[in-house]
């Protein structure tokens, strides 16, 4: 692989046990190791022997894929793998390991229905809102920031403006723009009780959202936390939501991006419909006993 004609450059194995001849690059056992190796390297290619792909590899590999890395299955003894590609002189092909889209339809039929229904009932919620913000914090009531979606696509989230930040940048860059004190007493209620996230159902209804899925984050923080968390950029494979099995359990605000991602995975490799009912249902309870956001 270190032929120039191969176009590659390794930079590690990966074994049970550390192999005899390594070729002088260092030795990887343990697979969140992996993970966090290959996302803080910028690795674009994992080469797998055979026979550990279908067993307990498997499972490393998938998020392997799942966060964008090229994963190549290789056995040159195979003669079943004569009409696929050829890497190195070894027979091979591309794993493709993403999850099947299934119950998409369903799904996004539950977001429309849902989303038209609450809009229609919470149509003088939503003005009233609007028209006490504008008298308490002046005009520019709707909030637009660009947020991290679906495969990685950019779409504009709209909120009520609970806040105003100094500028743009720091509105795009900055964890935390403002803390409650600084806040108005409406916004801060607004905050508290999440109705400031209403008009994502506008975005919900566009199919820029779903009601239920992993929290958009913006480009700068997005890619930050692809860089330092493995698992992280795999949230990406389906819509994000308004809410989410991440947010249930209490994982909201200034939490552990690490719990977050693996909450939000594991939503998206057990999803269901019932799964999002039950969510938007332990949503709705918690609305009941606001603790903030």
């Amino acid at each position: 692989l270190r032929h120039p004609r191969c176009g590659m450059r390794p930079v590690g194995v990966v074994a049970e046990r550390p192999p005899g001849g390594s070729g002088g690059l260092p030795v990887l056992t343990c697979g969140e190791g992996v993970e966090r190796a290959v996302v803080q390297n910028g690795v674009r290619a994992v080469l797998a022997v055979h026979p550990c792909v279908r067993a307990e590899q498997g499972p490393l590999l998938r998020a392997l894929a799942e966060s964008g890395c090229a994963v190549w299955e290789i056995d040159a003894d195979s003669p079943s793998y004569a009409s696929k590609q050829r890497l190195a002189g070894f027979s091979c092909r591309r794993l493709s390991m993403a999850p099947a889209r299934r119950g998409s339809a369903g799904k996004r039929a539950l977001d429309v229905l849902v989303s038209r229904l609450l809009l229609l009932l919470a149509g003088p919620l939503l003005l009233g809102c609007a028209v006490l913000l504008r008298l308490a914090d002046g005009p520019g009531v709707i909030f637009r920031q660009e947020r991290i979606g679906r495969d990685g696509r950019p779409f504009t989230l709209l909120k009520f403006r609970t806040h105003r930040p100094a500028d743009a940048h720091e509105s795009a860059t900055r964890w935390s723009v403002a803390g409650e004190r600084e806040m108005r007493p409406f916004c801060r209620m607004l905050r508290r009780t999440s109705l400031d996230e209403l008009p994502q159902l506008w975005n919900v209804l566009r199919g820029d959202m779903s009601l239920v899925g992993p929290r958009p984050e913006r480009p700068y923080f997005a890619l930050r936390f692809s860089q330092d968390h493995p698992g992280y950029a795999a949230r990406h494979r389906m819509r994000t939501g308004i809410t989410g099995l991440a947010q249930v359990h209490g994982l909201r605000g200034d939490t552990s991006i690490e719990d977050r991602a693996r909450f939000d995975n594991a939503y998206i490799d057990n999803w269901s419909l019932w799964q999002d009912v039950c969510i938007l249902l332990r949503t709705a309870v918690a609305l009941v006993r606001p603790t903030g956001s």
